[in-house]
């Protein structure tokens, strides 16, 4: 896959992210649909759609293969519980104790522990560019979801750890499944974990115990979207972007997430948008056209 590929696949992945954030606080608000219930249901039919994409259009063999070894089996089941549903969960968690900026903000320190452990581990060396690109993510996240205003960093403990967890757990997410995408499709890769993060889930709510009989047409559409475009499309995109971009090019430009959740609230939901916010969009282009135009050349390889 060539980078400005890469490049397309993780913009237009995190951009369904954001999107997606908008539209399902809609529905938690609007049409109190319940977090876990959300969440369990979307990584179960998201799953189970990417694996069908897989079946028909695909090598199918690799749907159960993945299977069969029981390394992979292993590998797989970690990836899925604790990066596809830890990265869920915990940044929901987070925004129920706390809010959505200081939620956000904190999933944003996962660029940084990337660089970090690339860096422990020997396999990267930190260059201006890194610290560069990190000052202007985390700048820009600041502005974009607080406005410049400090008070709205004041929230419970409890919000701050969940926040900081949903980082690492972010982190995580998009190292440990290069091992994985050098041996099967990221259809694959994706689509079981999504199925196994959402299996999981469903313990505590089935996806069947749905109180549907206040839902309209509407919440059904925002339902799907959620599902299909920020679930499937948003994750497969953003994995498979790491066979052509480095991890912390990745997750640096993923950033873009917080800035298409800004955008959709202010046109769509319709919620003013201040002069800190525009310095903060400012920063975060800045930051994409920084990686996009600069290849990252500091790590040794892009298998971790």
């Amino acid at each position: 896959m060539n980078r400005g590929k890469g490049m397309f696949l993780v913009i237009t992945g995190a951009a369904f992210w954001g999107i997606g954030g908008t539209v399902a606080k809609k529905l938690f608000q609007e049409f109190s649909i319940d977090v876990d219930w959300l969440v369990a249901t979307r990584l179960l039919l998201a799953g189970l759609l990417l694996l069908a994409v897989q079946f028909f259009e695909k090598d199918r063999s690799q749907i159960i293969a993945v299977w069969k070894k029981r390394r992979i089996a292993i590998h797989l089941l970690i990836f899925g519980l604790l990066g596809m549903l830890a990265v869920q969960y915990t940044y929901m968690a987070s925004i129920e104790h706390g809010n959505a900026a200081v939620a956000t903000l904190l999933q944003y320190l996962a660029p940084v522990m990337i660089i970090l452990y690339l860096i422990l581990s020997r396999q990267s060396v930190l260059t201006k560019k890194d610290v560069l690109t990190i000052l202007l993510a985390f700048v820009g996240c600041f502005f974009l979801l607080t406005n410049g205003s400090f008070s709205q960093l004041s929230v419970p403990l409890l919000a701050i750890v969940w926040g900081v967890l949903s980082g690492i757990a972010l982190a995580f997410y998009t190292l440990y499944a290069i091992p994985l995408l050098k041996q099967y499709d990221s259809l694959v890769i994706v689509g079981w974990a999504m199925i196994i993060g959402g299996t999981a889930l469903s313990f505590i709510h089935p996806p069947w115990e749905l109180n549907n009989s206040s839902l309209t047409l509407e919440a059904y559409l925002y339902i799907v979207f959620v599902i299909i475009f920020g679930t499937m499309i948003a994750f497969w995109f953003y994995i498979e972007s790491l066979q052509s971009l480095s991890p912390k090019e990745t997750s640096l430009i993923g950033s873009i997430e917080p800035l298409a959740a800004v955008l959709t609230t202010v046109f769509w939901l319709k919620q003013p948008f201040g002069i800190y916010q525009w310095v903060g969009t400012a920063c975060i282009i800045i930051m994409i056209l920084i990686v996009a135009l600069h290849k990252d050349s500091s790590a040794k390889n892009h298998a971790v």
